[in-house]
């Protein structure tokens, strides 16, 4: 027989001792979503597969929470984690929540819709429901340097958007066609997702961003508020969240690998240097 302690003794325990009725499973995305750069990797089904496995493993749980803070990133990866959290939820008969922090826009609102409820801050971005490629062109650098390129192809197409040689109109043409398809797939999903909660705001799919507010009325979002409250005014006092963190890798324990390690400290440290402008144009795009 299980003797349960009066609320008056249970709430100076530490919450990891108290007998918690509900527990609720916590995943936190943060950051950009795919491969930032070879030694770095973003919000990635590989990179957080083993998290999502772990949280919607455990069985006394009814929902698995997923915090949100993405400016976007790779429309791939994103749909991969979509696809991912939406598989296991139906494989575990669990309900999903998604809290939004500082912002879930483009790939990062793609993820967010696999919750069956949105919630977000008053101030939280929202939205970007769109596809862009940015790049740079040095065709007339090269030139004014006095350097000539030197591309063989087989293929006629095979250098298409070179950043090196000058725009082909075709070139153009076939990469909006591209973004065209993925563009169509996201609406697609949104629209299955959100369903009649959706308003019929005709920026709603040009690539347009919201505040949380905003993004509420408009059915991006279900409701203003933070996870914590909203989930202990559904389960009561008796929830705890346990939060589902990466594991490490052995050199991360240990703190070892000699020579090893420091050449991959210094790598890290140059390659960090080299990807941090793109990173930070993502975020920077949302006033972060």
């Amino acid at each position: 027989m299980s003797i349960r302690l009066p609320d008056s003794i249970l709430r100076y325990m530490p919450e990891r001792f108290r007998k918690a009725r509900v527990v609720v499973p916590v995943v936190r995305l943060s950051g950009v979503i795919g491969q930032i750069s070879p030694l770095r990797q973003g919000i990635t089904l590989a990179a957080v597969s083993g998290q999502l496995k772990r949280a919607f493993s455990i069985k006394k749980a009814p929902m698995v929470a997923i915090i949100i803070n993405s400016p976007g990133g790779s429309p791939v990866q994103s749909h991969l984690v979509f696809k991912r959290i939406r598989a296991l939820a139906e494989e575990n008969k669990k309900e999903v929540i998604v809290a939004v922090e500082d912002v879930a826009a483009s790939g990062g609102y793609m993820i967010a819709l696999a919750g069956d409820e949105i919630i977000v801050d008053q101030s939280s971005i929202v939205g970007s429901i769109g596809v862009v490629s940015a790049g740079f062109g040095f065709p007339k650098l090269l030139e004014k340097l006095g350097i000539e390129r030197r591309v063989h192809t087989a293929g006629e197409n095979k250098s298409m958007l070179d950043p090196f040689q000058p725009e082909r109109e075709s070139d153009i043409q076939h990469l909006k066609a591209l973004q065209r398809d993925v563009h169509d797939m996201f609406i697609d999903l949104v629209r299955s997702r959100r369903g009649e909660r959706l308003s019929d705001d005709p920026t709603l799919f040009t690539g347009a961003f919201w505040s949380g507010v905003r993004g509420v009325e408009i059915g991006l979002a279900d409701r203003i508020g933070d996870l914590r409250t909203v989930l202990r005014e559904r389960f009561g006092d008796e929830l705890h969240l346990e939060p589902i963190t990466p594991k490490r890798g052995l050199l991360g324990r240990f703190g070892g690998g000699g020579g090893l390690a420091s050449a991959q400290i210094v790598a890290s440290t140059v390659d960090a240097a080299l990807s941090s402008v793109e990173e930070r144009s993502l975020w920077s795009r949302y006033g972060l």
